[in-house]
């Protein structure tokens, strides 16, 4: 019950703008399966029993033929009709909402899709310094030095960059570093696979890649969005060197609307738990799990989503699968608040460390997105950090905050990283200009809300409304009953050294960094914002349900 969230790229949202609406909230539950079609001005709850047991991608078709070619889509797979804990909402057949398992929401609510356009224009306050303002952020991107590896690889580039710092998951977090890597490059998948780029909109970055199999048992149209996550989950996760799996598992995994961080994530975990003695073929059906087994993986995507065998159990996740068993296999559940960590080794990267644990939704790299230590950008880190560095402790970030292996201040980039996600993730705005590469940043984000609302907005008042939306979803969970104590991370990453790579010898000191992290925020020790904290932020109606007082 913890706070839930996800975003993705596509055309979805500013063609809902379009449609002229800001938000869709969907209440309570249909009696039948039904989808919404939302257009200029109209939205429509329509039959949707055709619909219900087919994939992502037959449903968009289908949708298309019945409502146009140019309708954008968010559709749930047989995943989350079968009400399967980690199912995604797909947008546009291949852009997934994936996290927090939201697509078993929409399935409990029996609401097989959301299908919008619209045709209407936007009025903007200022459209001419709005065009502007876009143009002179759309030059930046293009002209940072990380622009050409987006435009090029997209986030295929990474599994070549986090295995040489040892940041890349492998055998279920054994080690961050994958011996096999180089079979599932960037430039493996460019030069043999690749079919194509797709770009989000208003996007010049293009870093959606089409990717395609054109013979043998694992041919397919891969779809478009390959990205690093999967190809670690698929990849490094589970010991799996097969490049063409992957690109198969991956659309598979797309059509029937499942994370595949998720559902790496629990097959990594049963492996090695097989591999331990743990549990055995008695426990498991039958079924042999062991690294590298592209076979076994095809068989365990299909299982999960429709629930059969012993994919019954792994469908409540990885969480819930550790305390089924108990004992020994709770020593191996890598995930934090209930959620599978995603494919960065918090030992190769203090700060991504302190993130994963202290995220609202759960394990998650991209509730911070604290990617400046990971690739070291100087300038960057001293233009957002450095200030506020001198007014706290007295003295510049640098060294240390370019060093990713460093605990020193990564609690104050984590923090400002933390409430600037949080206002980009409102405004539905992507982490590749924000974060990564950093381009955007809060005096943009000022004038852009200036010239759009008419309303004059500082760069003070775009700073305190991201803190204020970070620790108003704090309070959501302290509500739901989470703590301190849930600010965890997994024993293997305090207590196992990394095994190899730049990082070798190397565990997250996340006590040290926890305490300075709850000092920052105006946490107590047990993880609850002070009574001036909320007052500060005009949420003292928290404090209140909360029972924070003075």
């Amino acid at each position: 019950n913890a706070w839930g969230e996800g975003n993705s790229g596509g055309g979805f949202a500013p063609y809902m703008k379009f449609a002229g609406f800001d938000a869709i909230i969907v209440e309570g539950c249909a009696k039948k399966p039904v989808y919404l079609h939302v257009y200029d001005g109209e939205a429509e709850l329509r039959d949707a029993s055709h619909l219900w047991g087919k994939d992502v991608w037959e449903t968009d078709t289908l949708l298309r033929e019945e409502l146009g070619r140019d309708v954008h889509t968010a559709i749930i797979g047989p995943a989350g009709e079968n009400l399967v804990r980690i199912a995604s909402i797909m947008v546009d057949r291949s852009n997934a909402v994936s996290r927090s398992g939201l697509g078993c929401v929409m399935g409990s609510k029996k609401l097989k899709a959301v299908a919008v356009y619209g045709s209407r224009s936007i009025r903007l306050h200022n459209k001419y310094k709005f065009y502007e303002l876009a143009v002179a952020a759309h030059r930046k991107m293009l002209n940072h030095q990380f622009a050409g590896d987006v435009i090029g690889y997209g986030t295929t580039i990474l599994v070549d960059l986090m295995n040489k710092i040892a940041r890349y998951p492998t055998r279920n977090f054994q080690s961050g570093y994958f011996e096999k890597y180089e079979r599932l490059s960037a430039k493996v998948l460019k030069e043999k696979y690749r079919t194509g780029e797709v770009a989000c909109f208003g996007c010049p970055y293009r870093c959606k890649k089409s990717h395609m199999i054109r013979s043998g048992k694992y041919a397919c149209d891969g779809g478009h969005g390959l990205e690093y996550e999967t190809l670690d989950a698929y990849g490094g996760r589970i010991g799996n060197d097969d490049v063409e799996a992957i690109i198969y598992a991956n659309q598979l995994t797309n059509r029937l609307g499942m994370d595949t961080d998720n559902v790496g994530g629990v097959i990594g975990f049963m492996t090695e738990l097989f591999e331990k003695g743990i549990i055995d073929e008695k426990f498991t059906g039958g079924i042999r799990f062991r690294w590298g087994d592209p076979e076994l993986l095809m068989k365990m995507i299909k299982m999960i989503a429709y629930k059969e065998g012993i994919g019954k159990l792994l469908a409540e996740g990885t969480h819930r699968v550790a305390q089924k068993i108990g004992g020994e296999a709770l020593k191996y559940d890598m995930t934090v608040k209930g959620v599978d960590i995603p494919a960065q080794d918090g030992r190769a990267q203090k700060s991504m460390g302190l993130s994963h644990a202290v995220a609202n939704r759960g394990a998650d790299h991209l509730t911070s997105a604290e990617f400046l230590s990971e690739v070291g950008w100087p300038d960057a880190i001293i233009e957002r950090f450095d200030e506020l560095a001198k007014k706290i402790y007295g003295r510049s970030i640098m060294p240390e905050g370019a060093d990713r292996l460093d605990p020193k201040f990564k609690p104050l980039m984590v923090v400002e990283s933390e409430n600037f996600a949080a206002l980009a993730d409102s405004l539905v705005v992507c982490k590749f200009s924000t974060h990564w590469p950093p381009v955007i940043y809060y005096p943009d984000i000022a004038k852009a809300l200036t010239y759009v609302t008419g309303i004059r907005f500082s760069e003070e008042d775009v700073r305190r409304i991201g803190e204020r939306i970070y620790i108003l979803e704090r309070c959501y969970n302290l509500r739901e009953g989470y703590s301190s104590r849930d600010d965890r991370l997994p024993e293997r990453f305090l207590k196992e050294p990394a095994p190899a790579g730049p990082c070798k010898g190397h565990v997250v000191e996340l006590d040290e960094m926890l305490r300075e992290y709850y000092r920052l925020r105006g946490y107590d020790e047990n993880g609850y914002p002070s009574y001036e904290k909320l007052k500060s932020l005009d949420l003292l109606e928290a404090a209140k349900e909360l029972n924070i007082t003075q």
